[in-house]
């Protein structure tokens, strides 16, 4: 590949599995120049096992507190542009490429690149929960055109976000809309991304045939009928951050949408009443809630 890739890696605290996501990366076919691991402060042994590491591709930022993904992507994305990167490989410390994973992501890319007149923001691959089934919880929404490349032939078909599970992002659009959103923590900043990035472009891409595999315990999506004592942390940040990115960056209607999905989900689950008043409350806390992108340069100038 002509194009320098920087894959980023972010961790907590799950060591055994990023052993495995870096023996992914080192037999790709065509592996990465750059591997930038944030550690997000783990303290089960992944600092001592990262500080014996000697491979000149890698890169690591260890963090002194833990920023969550939304803050560990943010750092990593913006070391892989000090870097000299031109393409970013954005995964989870759960995520294992299949070996042609990044070669077939960057090819699809490129030829999506070639026939969206105004190009693609964005590139994902097909994630799987095993060789099987597909991963509920990252399958990329379609656009309405979403077949567009298909018919030309290409195995790829056009989508609106992705997550943060083998995703491609260029430097040209880290340059024009920053880097993610940190203050979001944890959920919706992967989705959020995608979105900005798509602003004034059009839809991203997801390559079928760029596979990788998301090691999670079940294969279930949430959604917040879901919502109970061991969970209700995670889908609290993500009822503040997403009803703040409606709100702020897309209208007071798409805001008031939200928010009565949110509720009718909570009564249909049988949600906890303790539980629906805290998402409640962080669906209202989004009025206040309105972090800037961090801009890692003056944005470029597009020319087409």
């Amino acid at each position: 590949m002509s194009q320098r890739v920087a894959a980023v890696v972010v961790t907590f605290n799950r060591l055994e599995k990023l052993k495995t996501v870096l023996s992914s990366l080192a037999a790709q076919s065509t592996p990465p120049e750059w591997v930038v691991i944030v550690d997000n402060a783990s303290d089960d042994g992944t600092a001592e096992y990262l500080a014996g590491l000697t491979e000149p591709s890698l890169d690591i930022t260890r963090l002194e507190e833990n920023t969550g993904g939304a803050g560990g992507f943010a750092t990593g994305m913006k070391r892989a542009y000090d870097l000299g990167a031109d393409l970013f490989w954005l995964m989870d410390d759960d995520c294992y490429p299949e070996p042609e994973a990044l070669e077939k992501l960057v090819d699809g890319y490129d030829q999506a690149m070639e026939a969206m007149p105004g190009g693609v923001p964005f590139a994902c691959s097909l994630v799987h929960f095993d060789h099987n089934e597909l991963a509920e919880m990252n399958i990329a929404a379609p656009d309405w055109k979403w077949a567009r490349l298909w018919v030309q032939g290409q195995r790829a078909f056009l989508v609106q976000t992705c997550s943060f599970v083998s995703a491609l992002y260029s430097r040209e659009t880290v340059e024009r809309i920053g880097l993610p959103l940190r203050e979001y923590f944890i959920w919706f900043d992967d989705a959020a991304y995608a979105r900005m990035a798509s602003v004034g472009i059009g839809p991203g891409v997801c390559i079928l045939d760029s596979k990788v595999i998301h090691d999670t315990p079940t294969n279930v999506a949430g959604d917040f009928s879901r919502v109970d004592d061991q969970n209700i942390w995670k889908f609290a940040y993500g009822a503040r951050n997403e009803a703040s990115y409606h709100l702020h960056h897309e209208s007071l209607l798409s805001y008031l949408r939200f928010v009565a999905r949110v509720e009718i989900l909570m009564h249909r689950g049988r949600v906890a009443w303790h539980l629906r008043r805290r998402i409640t409350g962080r669906l209202l806390a989004a009025i206040r809630f309105n972090p800037k992108a961090e801009q890692v340069s003056p944005p470029l100038a597009r020319t087409h």
